[in-house]
């Protein structure tokens, strides 16, 4: 018997995130008012290299949930921007590292000082317990499709 308590359409939001989708759109609002010229998908790659600089562009990938060809665009992307450079490995040459410039650094604080602002405008009401009884469900559907 089926696990399915949603109806089809329902299940289906839910899957593809609907939740997640708005809190992107409201913090890239968030950032465009404040003048901050970068996409979301730029931003998430920003965040992973702020946590542990000069990582792989496979680790990117990784770290990110996106194919090499979507990074490969993105860094290419951040690069125009100034914000990151590709190192070639000492090594093996054929691996690119990519790490942070300086004019990478200040937008770090800021951006994390929106992204938990938005984080907490989209969490109003919603107790603790029920956040970790979401992150363990999440977990599980994520688990299964391993």
């Amino acid at each position: 018997m089926s696990n399915n308590q949603f109806k089809r359409g329902e299940l289906y939001s839910f899957i593809t995130g609907v939740a997640s989708t708005a809190i992107a759109r409201r913090l890239q609002k968030n950032f465009k008012q404040h003048g901050i010229d970068i996409t979301i998908e730029q931003w998430s790659v920003l965040y992973h290299l702020w946590k542990n600089d000069g990582l792989s562009q496979q680790e990117l990938c990784n770290a990110t949930f996106r194919d090499k060809p979507s990074i490969t665009r993105l860094v290419d992307n951040l690069e125009k921007l100034h914000l990151v450079k590709r190192v070639a490995s000492k090594e093996d040459r054929r691996i690119n590292l990519i790490y942070l410039t300086d004019v990478a650094l200040p937008l770090r604080d800021q951006t994390m000082e929106m992204a938990n602002q938005t984080l907490n405008e989209a969490l109003g009401g919603v107790t603790p317990d029920e956040i970790e009884f979401c992150k363990t469900i999440l977990q599980r559907v994520y688990d299964n499709l391993q």
